[in-house]
Order: C-alpha cells, then structure tokens, then sequence
C-alpha cells in the first residue's frame, strides 16, 4: 500500500514539469473561447509562465493571465501580452 502511495505522489510531481505546464496552459488558452489562445507564446522556467503575443482586447489578455494563474503548479504569471492596433 505504501509503495502505491509513494508511486502515486511521484506520478503527481512529474506532471508539473516546466514542458507539462507549457502544455497545460497552451491547451487552455487555445480552447477558451475569449481568449482563442493559439496565436500566444508561453514560456514556463521553474513554474513561472511568461504569456506573449497580441490580442484585440483587454479582456483577453486578462482572460489568459486569469487562466494561466489557475492552472495547477503555476508559481507566477509574467503577462507580456500588447493589443493589437
């Protein structure tokens, strides 16, 4: 029972790597549909996710910085996303 338990915590701890956030994070972003996230970049260094790219409005990138920051392992969010003119 015990190394069941100790597999599971492990399991646990490998799904929040740095590429699984990234992947994580782009996948919510790209099916939310204020946001419409795939034209977005995300970068992700030790938990902390850095959002790039332009959208057409300030709810959007509010919306992709509200996303990102309730994905689960996500230490910080750095949201350099500009408006498109």
């Amino acid at each position: 029972m015990v190394s069941l338990f100790a597999g599971f915590c492990l399991a646990k701890q490998e799904i929040l790597t740095d590429d699984s956030l990234t992947d994580q994070v782009r996948i919510r972003l790209a099916n939310d549909s204020v946001v419409k996230g795939g034209a977005l970049q995300v970068d992700v260094k030790d938990g902390v996710v850095t959002l790039s790219g332009a959208v057409e409005t300030d709810k959007q990138k509010e919306r992709a910085e509200k996303l990102t920051r309730k994905t689960k392992g996500v230490k910080q969010v750095v949201n350099k996303i500009t408006l498109r003119k």
